[in-house]
């Protein structure tokens, strides 16, 4: 058993799965989840460095998926939260079951916040800790069809920003905000999102150039990370350009059937 533990949501692929082999390569212990059995899988690939590894399929939109989850630490205190969790609402809100985007609300919002207060409560007890949250520059920009998706990663945005300010007295205790832009994982299938012009982009991110620059703002203390310069340029330019543009602009990457071919 490794002295540090770490716990890493939406583990299964993509940055998550990026973020836990950087974490085990620097000696934590894992607890790693997802809402799919491939979680089990990627468990045993991150066990060949040599650390401890837990895998929890749970659903981290229910309070009791997260509590699920907190127990399998049995006690231990976790040194190390990636709060990476999230889904995707593409498609006309309009034609959306209310299942689907509640669902994304509840992963992406209600799961995530209700871990991080009772983890956060445990690190500012004892002064110890750091949390990497992975929010997006989705949240800075109206997401034409991929609207709720982009309104939770705002509230995540902000949130992160709130709490910072609330646990300053906490100086053993960071709070990281990692905001990548489209990035080539499966987000894109599971949002159903393939026939979109920035489903196909060829040119989205590599998750372990993502997990690595949020990795490295985490250990450096940071408050928060955009990862990727043209993504730097996005949010620069949110603070400038008319909402009304902006939501045009995403309604030209994210329509269906806006690929281009």
């Amino acid at each position: 058993m490794a002295e540090k533990l770490a716990i890493i949501t939406g583990a299964s692929t993509g940055i998550g799965f990026e973020l836990a082999h950087l974490a085990a390569d620097d000696g934590y212990d894992l607890i790693i989840v997802a809402d799919e059995p491939l979680i089990d899988a990627a468990a045993t690939d991150l066990r060949g460095k040599g650390v401890a590894v837990e895998a929890v399929e749970a659903d981290l939109s229910t309070l009791e998926g997260v509590d699920q989850l907190l127990d399998a630490a049995q006690g231990r205190p976790v040194d190390l939260l990636c709060a990476n969790a999230g889904i995707g609402t593409g498609g006309p809100f309009l034609e959306q079951d209310v299942e689907i985007w509640r669902h994304a609300v509840d992963t992406n919002v209600t799961g995530t916040l209700y871990l991080l207060q009772k983890v956060l409560n445990d690190m500012v007890a004892r002064d110890a800790g750091k949390i990497l949250v992975t929010g997006s520059i989705a949240g800075y920009i109206p997401g034409s069809f991929n609207a709720v998706y982009n309104g939770t990663k705002a509230l995540i945005d902000n949130v992160t920003e709130a709490l910072r300010n609330e646990i300053e007295h906490a100086k053993g205790v960071t709070l990281t905000t990692l905001m990548p832009g489209p990035t080539d994982t499966e987000f894109f299938d599971r949002a159903d999102m393939l026939d979109t012009d920035v489903g196909q982009d060829s040119h989205k991110a590599d998750p372990a150039k993502v997990a690595r620059d949020g990795w490295d703002a985490l250990m450096a203390g940071k408050g928060h990370v955009v990862s990727g310069w043209k993504n730097k340029a996005q949010v620069a330019a949110a603070g400038v350009v008319p909402q009304s543009v902006l939501a045009e602009r995403h309604r030209k990457m994210a329509e269906p059937g806006s690929a281009k071919t």
